[in-house]
């Protein structure tokens, strides 16, 4: 629009200088429409004012230039002897060049598409390089030629429902050229090649819209179309530059096929104890349409509609058949019935004739041993609470098949109130029931053939009706009363609530007589405690109180009697207490907490006396032990030495004496002598004092042993004090035997004899022959 502006300007300008021309002689001898000619004003003088005169340049594009050439001369109507011009602007003095004469040559080829128009300043000087004439505008318009091909921006595609009416907008295509729009070398024109796809469709040659030409297009038969489109400029004529590009059209279904059943007969099995609402088969149907546009519909009979069903199966919207009644094998072991297939479609369907849209479907029913059918789904009882019932309802079960086994019946879970008979299925209470614990109480039967046969479960919910067993229980705000409280003056407000779930209509009462409050009901099972005689003083100790008795009003009625604590206060004007001494208020105690109270206490008492009784048993059991006289054998080792002679004080060692040779001493089983564990010290051959014989308490031993054996309530307590060492304190050093051999030795121990009383014992014990006795623990 720029150069169409600048166009009409030119035109504007080239009139004005036509009538300037025409009046001035001056200007007449600028001629031709390839000059520039400015009239002058006086430069020193005055200035008038000036029009400049100026065409506009034509340049063809893509022209060659092996040398510059002209496009048009610069003049001024100035008589200057020498002149020199000068331009400035878009290209000036490299692509345009002016010599001393105005002529304006262009120096290279110019791209119309590159530029269309330069905008160039013309000035005239003298010799002097002085100025003579001031600028002046004008433009060089580059003319376009056909140099541009046609071209498509991106690849086009389309599509089209099947079975659209002639005219139907499938896609539009847009092709550009670089050249000149204004002229014909940029205006296009569209077609379609020829070609077999082609046949279907049009194409607007000006807007390049492809539409189509019928309305028998079947996505069935082809769903997909290629067509190429040519896009021509010089209006499209043959000497117009073309182009063209390939557009996929692709044809969308719609629903004009009906659907067809694979087969006409379907033949299934199915068990008797098939579960309602599952598949039992499917019944498979074709459709040449898309599957989203199969929606098939299936009508069965009604009479076998009650006990079948049909629905579209996923993802290939087949039909499923599903069970809706539970089947019997011995009341009907088969079902045949017809299926009839229907569709909706937009059009007449292509398939009408060739369609199977009825079958027929043979049912098969397996028989099986089936598990117990309660008579109902669920069952719901009702009790009363705090009673025992020997007969809440019946739970019924029946063997489905043709052996008919006995059912056995029972109740899940062990904390369950309820008992039922195993083989009448009546209910009963084990113990009574409190609705104000446990409301309601639900549980599961299982009734199962015989012992070990097919079983089921049953939901039973017992529902416990509530019975007038709860007392009222007495709520009331802090009641206080004013020293200065006339009579009849309201002190507080008595309510009462029952855990029992009917309304309750309460009354209040006094349960003993008060000389100084009374009880006065309001009609809505509320009660007002006002005061009956006064005064009252905050000094007094007496504590006050009231008995209220509250009654439920119900069948029975039950009652109770709290005992309601009023406290005495100092108030001002307004009743409002500044100084209260409290006063103790007891609320009444149920039963049953008197009763888990005194539970508890009881067993705190009776673990008690068990503990000390157990004590005491044990004290007297060792009391007994010390007592009894029994000598134990007590095994003690020594891991250090001993305390030398010193240990003799504590122990008397006669008893460890040896026996006389005379066969009392205990013998090994075997009835052989053995060596003792003590080593054996044989006293050398020669004169010696007669050993001590102790054949009594080798004797004494044996039966203390034999006892020991065979009581089986005696403490085994089995002692042997081994001395490895007597210790620095004694005398004689070591006297163990148990260090070396005692076979064999000649040592002679007569010398012990010698150091006193004191070593007597040992004198006795080491005086005996080795081979004639033998020592054993």
């Amino acid at each position: 629009m720029a150069w169409l502006l600048l166009w009409t300007l030119g035109l504007m300008a080239i009139m004005s200088v036509a009538l300037a021309v025409a009046g001035d002689p001056g200007l007449r001898a600028a001629e031709g429409h390839d000059e520039i000619v400015k009239k002058e004003s006086h430069p020193v003088l005055f200035r008038q004012k000036r029009d400049w005169i100026w065409n506009s340049l034509y340049v063809e594009e893509e022209k060659p230039t092996p040398v510059p050439y002209k496009i048009g001369k610069l003049r001024s109507s100035q008589s200057v002897q020498v002149k020199n011009f000068k331009i400035e602007g878009d290209g000036a003095n490299t692509i345009f060049t002016v010599d001393y004469k105005g002529d304006l040559f262009v120096t290279r080829s110019l791209d119309r598409e590159e530029k269309n128009a330069y905008n160039l300043t013309a000035r005239l000087y003298d010799g002097n390089n002085k100025l003579i004439e001031d600028s002046g505008h004008f433009v060089v318009q580059v003319t376009d030629i056909n140099d541009n091909t046609p071209v498509f921006p991106k690849t086009y595609s389309g599509s089209i429902m099947e079975r659209s009416p002639i005219g139907t907008k499938v896609v539009e295509v847009t092709a550009t050229d670089a050249d000149d729009p204004s002229t014909a070398n940029g205006e296009l024109r569209y077609s379609l090649t020829q070609q077999r796809d082609s046949a279907a469709f049009e194409i607007d040659s000006i807007k390049g819209v492809i539409s189509c030409r019928t309305n028998s297009l079947d996505r069935e038969t082809k769903s997909q179309y290629v067509v190429v489109v040519r896009a021509q400029d010089m209006r499209g004529m043959a000497s117009g530059s073309t182009s063209t590009t390939s557009v996929t059209i692709t044809v969308t279904d719609i629903n004009d096929n009906t659907a067809s059943f694979t087969q006409k007969t379907y033949e299934l099995n199915v068990r008797e104890d098939h579960k309602l609402n599952e598949k039992i088969g499917t019944l498979q149907v074709e459709d040449k349409d898309e599957l989203e546009n199969k929606v098939p519909v299936f009508i069965i009979p009604n009479e076998i509609s009650k006990i079948f069903g049909v629905e579209l199966s996923r993802p290939n919207k087949d039909g499923d058949l599903l069970l809706k009644q539970a089947l019997d094998y011995e009341t009907k072991s088969s079902y045949t019935f017809n299926v009839q297939l229907q569709e909706t479609l937009r059009f007449p369907a292509d398939n009408a004739s060739s369609a199977v849209t009825g079958a027929q479907v043979h049912i098969k029913v397996l028989d099986v041993d089936e598990a117990p059918v309660f008579s109902k789904p669920a069952y719901t009882f009702t009790v009363a609470e705090e009673r025992t019932v020997s007969n809440i309802g019946t739970v019924t079960a029946r063997d489905p098949d043709k052996a008919n086994k006995k059912i056995q019946y029972s109740i899940l879970g062990d904390d369950c109130p309820i008992s039922i008979h195993p083989e009448t299925g009546q209910l009963s209470t084990l113990r009574t029931l409190d609705r104000e614990l446990e409301a309601t109480h639900v549980f599961q039967v299982k009734a199962q053939e015989d012992s070990s046969g097919l079983e089921s479960f049953v939901k039973v919910n017992i529902v416990v009706l509530d019975v007038n067993d709860n007392e009222p229980e007495l709520t009331a705000d802090d009641i206080f009363v004013c020293e200065n409280d006339p009579t009849d003056t309201v002190i507080g407000t008595l309510r009462a609530t029952d855990k029992d779930d009917r309304p309750a209509s309460f009354s209040f009462s006094m349960a003993s007589e008060s000389s100084n409050f009374s009880i006065r009901g309001r009609g809505n099972g509320t009660a007002d405690v006002t005061v009956k005689r006064g005064p009252f003083s905050l000094d007094d100790p007496q504590d006050y109180s009231v008995d209220v008795r509250i009654s439920d009003g119900g069948r029975p009625a039950l009652t109770s009697v709290t005992k309601l604590a009023i406290k005495s206060c100092r108030c001002d004007a307004r009743r409002v207490p500044t100084q209260c001494r409290a006063g103790a208020r007891r609320m009444g105690v149920s039963v049953h907490a008197l009763i888990a109270i005194l539970l508890c206490i009881l067993t705190i008492l009776v673990i008690v006396i068990l503990f000390v009784m157990r004590k005491r048993f044990q004290k007297d059991s060792l009391s007994n032990l010390k007592n009894s006289g029994e000598i134990h054998e007590q095994l003690v080792t020594y891991d250090e030495e001993g305390g030398g002679e010193m240990d003799t004080n504590g122990y008397d060692v006669s008893i460890l004496s040896s026996a006389c040779q005379d066969g009392s001493l205990l013998r090994h089983p075997d009835r052989h002598p053995h060596p003792s564990l003590y080593a054996m010290v044989q006293k050398p051959p020669h004169n010696a004092p007669p050993t001590a014989c102790k054949g009594d308490m080798a004797v004494m031993i044996e039966v203390k042993k034999d006892e020991a054996d065979h009581d089986r309530d005696g403490f085994p307590y089995d002692t042997l004090h081994i001395y490895g060492y007597e210790g620095p304190e004694s005398l004689a050093g070591s006297l163990s035997s148990l260090g070396g051999s005692s076979t064999g030795s000649n040592l002679d121990y007569d010398f012990l004899s010698e150091w006193g009383p004191r070593f007597r014992t040992l004198a006795e014990l080491y005086g005996v022959d080795a081979p004639d006795y033998y020592h054993q623990y």
